[in-house]
């Protein structure tokens, strides 16, 4: 039962296209820190493959390839097969959206000759992982006239960077005897972003002088963060991870490691295929797939709709068929094994970096509550899918039982009664500012979502 090493498969050849795989990786994550700098970059590499936008296409037939965007923040690639929708789609879905921390709506303010900005951090972290690290700024401002700006500051290596401070050690032995989970307090968790008094301001000299910087380079007023999406990320790009490189260390990796792997094996996709090919690039995962461009959205089923519609073979009738007759990889990441806090795993039942890529048959938490739980026929089948396309692949769980537990995007999609099972990569530090991932894994993912694609 024990599940081989991926490395040890590789001869020389294939271990060059691992590592070349890695480095291409490495630059969409660099160029995707926010779920819409992901959504930007997929259209440009979907467009360069041939795909057209859905909303400028009038008919459709077996072979085209299209495109749905979803408010920017949401993406949905399709390839037309030759069979009818109504027999149902192959479909991988992951989400482009990380923990990080948001501005408020009014941020800014002056303390003590200090400018802050005031955040609201976004989806589960560990709050103390992220002071004391170089930050950047990435977002949209939209203004009163319909503009919209964006913006990227701490990435080029002459940008400065921001940050949350925090309380010296000599200092620290009431902070020391918190626990954990309150040592950094979510409105403690403000960044730092300038210092220095604009000359002749007699009203909050240091915020006045952000200001005029904020206008000088966006034309940006104070009142426009009521309309801004301004993320706050860990500043930097991803770096090779280990002596014999074979891991990356980077940010977002939960989980835009699956969704790059999604877009490789749908750009791989040279024939048409026998059922239609579906990638779905999510929002809102990690506050649970709410909002217009979360899963529980209906811009799939939509999309779905107006693809039938396209192809001459709509109805409400024929449209239910094809949703509950579709086969997904909700494509997620899994926690990967680490020896150093073993206590919280069960073994035989654990995903391990670079043993390929990782089935969850169930989620949840707590007797598996909320959990999608996929039927064993439909494992049975993936099973002879990946061992026909020779691809490396292990099963686990998230963690021990009732130690914690999480979800994905697959219940919402079991939801129009379709085949679902999680499957991704096993992370090590997920959800910290700075995940890690081995490139083999990654490798055996885009080997897998193309084998499912084509023959499920």
């Amino acid at each position: 039962m024990e599940r081989i090493n991926a490395w040890t498969t590789y001869k020389k050849r294939e271990e060059k296209k691992v590592m070349d795989l890695g480095k291409a990786y490495r630059a969409f994550l660099d160029k995707g820190k926010t779920e819409r700098e992901c959504v930007k970059e997929a259209i440009r590499r979907a467009e360069q493959a041939g795909y057209a936008d859905l909303e400028k296409v009038e008919k459709l037939q077996a072979g085209d390839r299209v495109y749905v965007n979803t408010m920017g923040k949401a993406i949905q690639l399709y390839i037309i097969g030759t069979e009818p929708l109504e027999k149902g789609l192959n479909i991988v879905g992951a989400h482009i959206d990380s923990p990080r921390m948001d501005l408020k709506q009014n941020p800014l303010y002056e303390d003590t000759d200090v400018a802050y900005l005031d955040t609201h951090y976004y989806g589960g972290i560990k709050k103390y992982q992220w002071v004391t690290l170089p930050l950047a700024l990435h977002g949209v401002v939209a203004k009163k006239d319909g503009t919209v700006a964006d913006v990227v500051i701490g990435e080029d290596e002459d940008d400065p960077v921001v940050g949350i401070s925090d309380l010296l050690i000599h200092l620290s032995a009431q902070q020391l005897d918190k626990k954990a989970s309150v040592v950094i307090e979510g409105e403690a968790l403000d960044v730092i972003v300038g210092g220095k008094p604009l000359k002749g301001a007699e009203k909050e000299p240091v915020k006045a002088a952000i200001l005029a910087i904020l206008k000088e380079k966006y034309g940006m007023e104070e009142e426009d963060f009521l309309s801004a999406e301004i993320e706050v990320v860990p500043a930097g790009k991803s770096r090779d991870f280990g002596l014999d490189r074979s891991m990356i260390l980077g940010y977002g990796h939960d989980d835009r490691v699956c969704a790059y792997a999604q877009i490789e094996a749908m750009l791989k996709i040279a024939e048409t295929p026998r059922c239609t090919c579906c990638c779905i690039l999510a929002d809102k995962e990690e506050i649970g797939s709410v909002g217009a461009t979360g899963m529980r959205a209906r811009y799939f089923e939509n999309a779905v709709a107006e693809i039938m519609d396209k192809l001459g073979e709509y109805s409400e009738l024929k449209l239910r068929r094809a949703l509950s007759s579709s086969r997904m990889l909700s494509c997620d990441v899994s926690a990967g094994f680490d020896p150093s806090y073993a206590a919280s795993f069960e073994k035989k039942n654990s995903a391990y970096l670079g043993r390929g890529v990782c089935f969850n048959k169930y989620t949840g938490s707590r007797g598996k509550g909320g959990s999608n739980d996929a039927n064993a026929e439909y494992m049975g089948r993936l099973r002879a899918i990946m061992d026909d396309n020779k691809v490396c692949f292990q099963t686990a769980e998230l963690g021990r039982v009732d130690q914690g537990g999480g979800g994905t995007i697959a219940y919402i999609c079991a939801l129009y009664g379709m085949n679902v099972i999680d499957s991704g990569v096993a992370v090590l530090s997920m959800h910290a500012p700075w995940e890690i991932i081995s490139k083999a894994d990654l490798y055996e993912a885009v080997k897998a979502y193309h084998a499912f694609l084509m023959n499920a």
